[in-house]
């Protein structure tokens, strides 16, 4: 079974089949997995590839950034959109992960609506810091941690394995549980637990998030070369598009945090 510390993967085949993909059609007694019966029509969707999963990402991501430049180029007019956007895109998030078919068209609408939050919420930053710049550095910054851990993740130089699994998943769950607290103490205190006010605190919390997105790229690669082996439909490239889709939107928002709180922000 397929493990991956994205929720976004939560569907992704295991390597048994995926979704009656190699095994027998119903009311079939006795056939082997992959058989049909005589006369039966033949399964028209081909196994997802490696060049499925790229072509999928890649439009993906130009949707966001299309939409994300678009909003940032407008200025504080569109910088407003940047909430409900967010309230939306986790709307959409949250219907694709437990949405039972596939949609190509909902993860395009959800990479259009994180883009303008991405647009909107930059451009709030970049003016906030008085350093617009930074909008530029984090892009670098979320292309290079992606690149660095996708070549870490083709020559092995890290093996991801159960045990790396488990670990990165706890972090996870352990980073998330934290940024609650924080939130809540907000409400009763200036500033919460200091994990997102700026100082010293903040800024290890911001290089611990980083480090965490970073490993959650190479459980997703994984995740990724598993599916296509255990021979998933064509379709099934979108998940893994809106899945590193999903990653890369919280890098690059931790680095555009962490950048900001070196600006002194």
């Amino acid at each position: 079974m397929l493990t991956s510390s994205n929720p976004a993967f939560r569907n992704l085949p295991s390597s048994g089949g995926y979704a009656g993909f190699n095994s027998a059609p119903a009311g079939f007694p006795g056939a082997q997995p992959g058989q049909r019966p005589a006369g039966a029509p033949p399964t028209v969707e081909r196994p997802m590839t490696l060049d499925d999963v790229v072509t999928k990402t890649a439009m993906t991501l130009a949707v966001l950034m299309a939409t994300g430049g678009v909003t940032y180029f407008i200025g504080p007019a569109a910088w407003g959109l940047a909430l409900p956007a967010m309230i939306v895109g986790l709307v959409l998030a949250l219907i694709v992960i437990f949405k039972k078919v596939v949609s190509p068209p909902l993860i395009l609408a959800y990479a259009a609506v994180e883009g303008v939050f991405l647009g909107g919420i930059s451009g709030l930053i970049g003016t906030r810091v008085g350093n617009p710049g930074i909008v530029i550095n984090a892009i670098v910054g979320t292309a290079a941690v992606f690149g660095g851990m996708l070549v870490v993740y083709k020559t092995g130089a890290i093996k991801v394995t159960p045990r790396l699994t488990k670990w990165v998943i706890g972090a996870l769950i352990g980073a998330v549980g934290l940024m609650l607290a924080n939130l809540v103490a907000g409400f009763f205190t200036d500033g919460g637990l200091g994990l997102r006010d700026g100082g010293p605190l903040a800024i290890g919390f911001s290089l611990l998030m980083i480090g965490i997105a970073a490993f959650v790229f190479l459980i997703d690669f994984d995740a990724a070369d598993q599916a296509i082996r255990a021979g998933a439909p064509e379709k099934t490239a979108w998940y893994i598009a809106f899945g590193l889709t999903v990653t890369l939107v919280w890098l690059y928002l931790e680095i555009l945090r962490l950048l900001s709180y070196l600006q002194g922000e």
